[in-house]
């Protein structure tokens, strides 16, 4: 088998050179995460990439499409469609394409000083599985966005734009589920059910028991199950809603205080304007009066 490197029909593949290198770790946004190169290689027959004291950068590769390999010393890690890895920086590593399916594949090597955050998807293999929601194409094009700013060179407003793009990219495939929220099917889970019934019933006072029982749960169990995923009891979001009701109508209407207060059902104006400087950090008054936009 010829062993390929690159030179793959149709490829896309930017190196940015290390003088622009040394001036992107310098700049306050840009060092922070930053690619150094960037390709996507189109059935790649022949494929294969050996480096045995590993990489300066930690190195994303997403099969689009067939298969291939790698082997991080722990023996090979076959990946197919819609899988990607990441390699951590210094990782002795081998990949190689499939020879009956060689892969498609979009990669990028990036660095920076906080791109150790990205660390719980290293030297693993991840999947993204299919769904109408997968949103396949969105994380494509934002490969694409990347390599065609570079094409435009390598000016500060392009290299920070990237940059910005870059940690959108790595987003997507560490936060799968929230990338995918804005293609969900209509079909409704609990937490959107409860979150739903509060948005309607925000001009009321509502109990744990009345958000329970918008979806036949007991008090505790909702309690429980709805502070995992929001990081807060249904009561405070509710509040954080109203609150958030609030701001809206301070911004958007002449309404006082007051009428805001006994249109989102405070006990009266006081208590309003105590629970809305616990979120807000300031008087209805002064939210009015603050610039904004």
């Amino acid at each position: 088998m010829e062993k390929k490197k690159d030179g793959f029909p149709n490829e896309k593949a930017i190196v940015i050179p290390q003088e622009i290198l040394l001036k992107v770790q310098k700049n306050p946004m840009t060092s922070l995460l930053y690619p150094t190169d960037i390709g996507y290689y189109p059935h790649a027959e022949n494929h294969y990439r050996q480096r045995e004291e590993g990489s300066e950068q930690h190195i994303l590769i997403y099969c689009h499409e067939g298969e291939g390999w790698y082997d991080i010393g722990k023996g090979r890690c076959f990946i197919k469609k819609n899988q990607f890895f990441i390699i951590e920086a210094g990782t002795p590593h081998t990949y190689v394409a499939s020879a009956q399916h060689p892969w498609s594949i979009y990669w990028v090597h990036f660095a920076g000083e906080k791109s150790c955050l990205f660390a719980e998807l290293f030297n693993r293999t991840s999947h993204i599985d299919d769904s109408p929601s997968a949103r396949f194409d969105d994380r494509i094009r934002l490969f694409n966005e990347i390599l065609v700013n570079l094409e435009m060179g390598y000016s500060v407003e392009n290299l920070e734009y990237i940059t910005l793009c870059l940690w959108y990219l790595l987003g997507s495939f560490r936060y799968i589920p929230q990338f995918r929220e804005i293609n969900k099917p209509q079909t409704q889970d609990t937490m959107q059910k409860v979150i739903n019934f509060m948005k309607a019933n925000l001009n009321k006072q509502l109990t744990l028991e009345d958000i329970a029982q918008s979806v036949n749960y007991s008090p505790a169990y909702l309690s429980t199950v709805f502070t995992q995923k929001a990081g807060m009891s249904p009561i405070s979001y509710f509040n954080q809603l109203k609150i958030q009701k609030a701001c809206q109508l301070l911004d958007f209407t002449d309404k006082k205080a007051k009428e805001i207060a006994f249109e989102l059902s405070f006990s009266d104006p006081y208590y309003f304007s105590k629970v809305f400087s616990k979120y807000m950090h300031m008087s209805p008054k002064e939210y009015r009066m603050k610039k904004k936009g």
